[in-house]
């Protein structure tokens, strides 16, 4: 275990200003290694370079090109510029959140002599098969990947046992296990009142308010929420639907709803915490249908909130919500059932449950086990100046 301060550089593909979950841990991590008395540094795809720091620590944004039909996602595929900032940052340790197209940085690590982690973030079977590959084909090609990305750092870290099992499977032995946290000063339950008059926006009285908070992208699969919403209606059950999230289904999921006749309010991107909370903790229920993902972030925020979760029992969230949610099968059917069940029980008792759970995943918790997959001291130490190492100033360098 190092225990002086060191230089965290963190590099991430697939984040833009209104990206939800990764964007989110990414920002906390930075928070809880700088408070920690390192000196992180994040390295992030963009329209133009610039620099600047924020609670995080520093943020270096470099050109990057937009990923065709993402809804604005940017790629760090320049690997010479990269590179260039990587030499210039002078890193201790590097972390990657992307282990297809910044997979070479491992190589890049381990020439300059730096300790790597690749963060995962997903699972490759299942992104693969959101992309339309066949079960098997998937299972082949992730199998090859992950060999491919174990071999390049020296650790990977995975959130769940879930997201684990696809290394362990191979015989991975260089993996550490460190869960993500969830905002629980920020995001908790609201009181009766705020409750009431922000559940007024959305339905009246006798109808059940489920929220999707969700990138409106393919591998999140926010088209079985109006599946879901379709199927209780179907049965009787006067349910409305609110979707928080931004992407490149949003005109096909409006237009769905509209010609099917069924009540969604689409809100975009929600800016700030306070609104996400208040939008969570007036929901009956959350429905997080995401498959790929390794630790749900806007599920666990729905527990913070006071709302239990409708999960898809073939993604890392049942591991993770347990008698806070409840794990259903991957259809309109599946979560409609799921949601009869959440109701079915005491509202009192599966509000606090849902709280109780979201508990068990502080940030403070998870910075300690990142820091300790890194060999690094959780203990704040002497400050290490921004300037340091050849490291860029904080003004915007256009």
């Amino acid at each position: 275990m190092t225990a002086g301060p060191l230089r965290i550089v963190r590099v991430a593909n697939f984040v833009t200003p209104v990206s939800g979950g990764l964007r989110t841990a990414l920002r906390h991590l930075g928070a809880g290694y700088r408070a920690a008395g390192h000196a992180p540094v994040l390295v992030v795809p963009g329209e133009r370079r610039a620099t600047e720091e924020d609670e995080q620590g520093l943020v270096v944004t470099l050109p990057g090109r937009v990923l065709p039909g993402s809804g604005g996602y940017r790629l760090l595929t320049d690997r010479r510029a990269v590179a260039t900032e990587l030499e210039r940052l002078a890193p201790d340790r590097l972390e990657v959140s992307d282990r297809t197209t910044l997979r070479w940085t491992g190589s890049w690590a381990r020439r300059h002599g730096v300790r790597s982690a690749m963060v995962s973030h997903e699972s490759a079977a299942g992104l693969l098969r959101t992309w339309g590959l066949p079960g098997p084909v998937a299972g082949a090609a992730a199998d090859r990947l992950n060999g491919r990305t174990a071999g390049s750092y020296d650790t990977v870290i995975c959130t769940t046992d879930w997201a684990a099992a696809e290394f362990r499977r191979l015989g991975v032995r260089n993996v550490a296990r460190a869960p993500l946290g969830v905002d629980l000063a920020a995001l908790c339950p609201p009181g009766a009142d705020e409750r009431a008059e922000e559940r007024a926006r959305y339905a009246t009285p006798g109808e059940v308010l489920l929220v999707l908070c969700s990138r409106l992208s393919p591998e999140k699969r926010p088209e079985h929420a109006l599946d879901a919403l379709a199927e209780l209606r179907a049965r009787g059950l006067p349910a409305v639907l609110a979707v928080a999230g931004a992407g490149p289904l949003r005109s096909r999921l409006a237009a769905r709803a509209a010609r099917d006749r069924l009540p969604v309010h689409f809100l975009g991107h929600l800016a700030g915490r306070d609104a996400v909370a208040r939008l969570l903790g007036c929901a009956d229920v959350v429905i997080a249908p995401g498959p790929v993902e390794t630790f749900g972030l806007a599920a666990m925020e729905a527990l913070a909130c006071g709302t239990p979760v409708v999960v898809n029992r073939c993604s890392a969230l049942p591991e993770l919500v347990g008698p806070a949610g409840v794990a259903a099968e991957p259809t309109g059917a599946g979560y409609a059932d799921g949601v009869h069940d959440l109701l079915a029980r005491p509202k009192a008792a599966r509000r606090a449950a849902a709280r109780a759970q979201a508990e068990r995943y502080g940030w403070p918790a998870a910075v300690a086990a990142f820091l300790a997959a890194h060999g690094a001291s959780g203990t704040p130490g002497a400050p290490h100046a921004s300037g340091a190492s050849g490291a860029p100033g904080t003004h915007d360098a256009g």
